[in-house]
């Protein structure tokens, strides 16, 4: 029996598909900030350990003194770089576009990761919006979308439209397959919109577009550099009032990288070091667990 320990966060501004369970020593946490003109809690730069300072190791078990030293490594020039983007979607196109395949072989964990999901957000919407947003024309944005799971079980029930972020072509192809009927059946009151076949890197979104923008289990796939400069385009994209949520597995300290599908594991202060460099500002957070 497994313990992994779930803990979910929710952010806002200043102004690619990765396996949910990979390792014992990895915890999932979810994440959501707020504009910090409404919550006055806020993580400074002096507060949080620098991600610079924290030592890693990779999947084989090999050692790093710090994430810049593995970076360099592995995409310190433009060729690396593109090889190590290229190397992470050849991994998932060689998944099967099934809920068991996008998650890693966890399949069973469905039910419970939307479940955990759908109460948090139930939190946000209520304490974030006038009536729960009932009165509102609810936009979301799904970043790595996969095959659609968390659009269909969870977020098209509470957004009127729904766009879809997702660089495997295959798994984007059945997330439109199985989203027409659900639009079908929802007379257009609740639909998948629109679907970008493009990586979280290159994404850049429509200004003032989304109330929420969901980001589960692919941010790993960016670099540093990149990851910041994904959250400063994106912000863009909110509405006034909307926020972010960020659901990632943790590290207990450091970092891991993962070398099979080019992503890596940051622990809870390296994310908030990157946080802090978008500009982004910690609501709330919650902390689930999921025993197997």
């Amino acid at each position: 029996m497994r313990l992994i320990n779930t803990h979910p966060y929710s952010f806002g501004p200043l102004c690619c598909t990765q396996k949910p369970y990979k390792k014992s020593h990895l915890s999932l946490q979810t994440t959501i900030y707020c504009h910090p003109t409404r919550f006055h809690k806020r993580y400074t730069a002096a507060a949080i350990q620098s991600p610079m300072e924290a030592a890693g190791t990779d999947s084989d078990g090999r050692e790093f003194r710090n994430p810049d030293e593995m970076w360099l490594e592995h995409t310190g020039d433009t060729s690396k770089k593109t090889q190590w983007y290229r190397d992470g979607v050849a991994y998932w196109e060689g998944v099967e576009a099934s809920v068991n395949g996008v998650l890693g072989g966890y399949g069973h964990v469905n039910d419970a990761d939307v479940k955990g999901s759908e109460g948090f957000l139930q939190t946000l919407l209520a304490e974030l919006f006038v009536d729960g947003g009932i009165d509102r024309h609810l936009v979301a944005l799904d970043c790595g979308s996969g095959i659609g799971r968390i659009t269909k079980n969870l977020l098209i029930r509470y957004f009127n439209e729904v766009d879809l972020l997702e660089p495997v072509s295959h798994f984007l192809d059945a997330a439109r397959e199985s989203l027409v009927q659900e639009n079908h059946m929802a007379l257009d009151k609740h639909k998948a919109t629109h679907f970008y076949c493009v990586p979280l890197q290159e994404f850049t979104p429509d200004a003032g577009r989304y109330d929420v923008i969901w980001v589960q289990w692919c941010i790993g796939h960016l670099t540093d550099d990149d990851f910041v400069s994904f959250f400063n385009r994106a912000k863009i994209g909110l509405k006034p009032g909307g926020f972010f949520v960020l659901k990632e597995n943790l590290a207990r300290s450091g970092f891991v990288l993962d070398k099979e599908d080019r992503s890596i594991t940051r622990s809870d202060s390296y994310f908030k070091g990157l946080f802090s460099r978008c500009g982004l500002h910690l609501y709330k957070s919650r902390v689930s667990f999921y025993v197997f």
